[in-house]
């Protein structure tokens, strides 16, 4: 069957196929149109660079957010004398703001979209607002709050940046940007900072550095966004989305009866909350079960060093293996470094199996949002990630404060059989996910 001619969603992509119709001809709903002969298409490839490398220094900061605590952990424990359960409320909080973030986006992203206001700038200030309040060392239910508003910003930027570089259809540079977001660059830097931190009288200046991050984050997004959608962003730079002309509560509506959704979703919340759970309390486990002195924290930089380089190195046997085919590889291998930890007392033994089992888990993110691209329709990308988001960073908070708890009443020794025992739901659930297109 033909494919339907393409409809734009947008005034801004009706605009801008007006001012294309002379030199662009109509493609399918995925296909991607690009010119670089003229002036002004050079013009809009540097714009796509900046607005590419403008995501990538967003998914920084989120990474830095992420890879702080695990260092600043025990110390926040002993500041405040709070248990490992009371402590875990730190995940809990930050994920209600991300899954209230990220189900709020769903309502807005197609009148807004990534550029506005409303979601990605006062997204950054928010953020801006949390570190501030956790840099003046509060009372423990004012610092746990301050990291509900933080998630609260970080659902906005991830389920835009995320959507907005899926609808370029490019694996090389989702692997890069999946390099900087999350636990991976921001999250390798941020231990090194954090853990000198950690052994200071006034450790919590230390999100003054955040805070500073985040500022900087909101002046690069108006000055290169220049305040439009994403739509308009994408065509400004060649790169055209087509899709049937629905409304939000519409795409809503098909996106909920989608199976594919549901099971990418339930897979990231396992594989989140994994590795939140990894970066999270292994220095806690490394300092009160092996014995490990004041510079465990490094151990988290090593782990988030891994995820870095496993989103980068591994890109070409991805795209040897495929997507479904590399998951299952990369959980394997994890799963073994894995064991290496929970067995071998030995420091530096446990610090090397920890980079490599950040480093097979690294590639799992982006490619589950590149199997998003392949599977789904793209008019409902950007929604869709934003419910992945909403269900996936709920594992950020649960399979945490459930390791804390069980901690609390069985000893931080429990870490390594939790973690097993996510390594292998997620490979269960990897297999139920459809692996041909959707059609809705």
């Amino acid at each position: 069957m033909a494919d339907p001619k393409p409809i734009p969603q947008s005034n801004d992509e009706k605009i801008c196929l007006e001012k294309e119709k002379s030199d662009a001809t109509t493609v399918a709903s995925t296909d991607v149109v690009t010119s670089t002969k003229s002036p002004r298409s050079r013009k809009q490839v540097i714009l796509g660079r900046l607005q590419f490398a403008t995501l990538c220094y967003c998914a920084f900061v989120i990474g830095w957010n992420d890879g702080s605590t695990g260092p600043l952990l025990p110390r926040i424990q002993d500041v405040y004398h709070v248990n490992y359960t009371i402590a875990s409320l730190i995940f809990v909080l930050s994920c209600t703001g991300i899954i209230i973030g990220s189900l709020l986006n769903l309502f807005i992203s197609d009148k807004l979209g990534l550029g506005k206001v409303p979601p990605v700038h006062i997204a950054s200030s928010c953020q801006s607002v949390a570190y501030l309040l956790q840099s003046l060392a509060l009372p423990f239910p004012v610092f746990v709050l301050s990291f509900l508003i933080s998630g609260f910003g970080i659902a906005f930027e991830g389920a835009q940046g995320n959507g907005f570089v899926v609808a370029l259809k490019d694996h090389t540079k989702m692997g890069l940007f999946q390099a900087f977001y999350g636990m991976s660059a921001g999250a390798m830097v941020a231990p090194l900072v954090s853990t000198q931190f950690a052994q200071l009288e006034h450790w919590s200046f230390y999100y003054f550095i955040t805070c500073g991050l985040s500022l900087l984050e909101t002046f690069l997004f108006i000055f290169v966004f220049r305040l439009q959608s994403q739509d308009g962003e994408l065509c400004q730079t060649t790169m055209f989305i087509f899709g049937d002309e629905k409304g939000a509560l519409e795409k809503i509506k098909v996106m909920m009866k989608a199976k594919a959704v549901h099971l990418i979703a339930l897979f990231l919340l396992v594989y989140i909350g994994l590795e939140v759970t990894n970066g999270g309390w292994t220095v806690t486990y490394i300092i009160r079960f092996r014995g490990g002195g004041p510079s465990s924290g490094y151990v988290s930089t090593g782990y988030f060093a891994g995820l870095t380089l496993g989103r980068v190195a591994l890109l070409w046997v991805n795209q040897k293996l495929g997507e479904s085919r590399a998951v299952l590889v990369y959980v394997v291998l994890a799963l073994g470094f894995q064991f290496i930890v929970w067995f071998v007392p030995s420091i530096i033994g446990d610090a090397i199996a920890i980079a490599f089992v950040g480093f097979f888990l690294g590639p799992m993110y982006p490619l589950a949002m590149n199997h998003c691209g392949q599977i789904l329709p793209p008019w409902i990308i950007t929604n869709s990630i934003g419910w992945i988001n909403a269900i996936g960073f709920a594992g950020s908070a649960l399979i945490p404060f459930i390791t804390g708890a069980i901690a609390q009443r069985w000893g931080i020794q429990s870490l390594q059989p939790i973690l097993v025992v996510m390594m292998c739901l997620m490979t269960i659930i990897w297999l139920c996910i459809p692996k041909k297109p959707q059609y809705f």
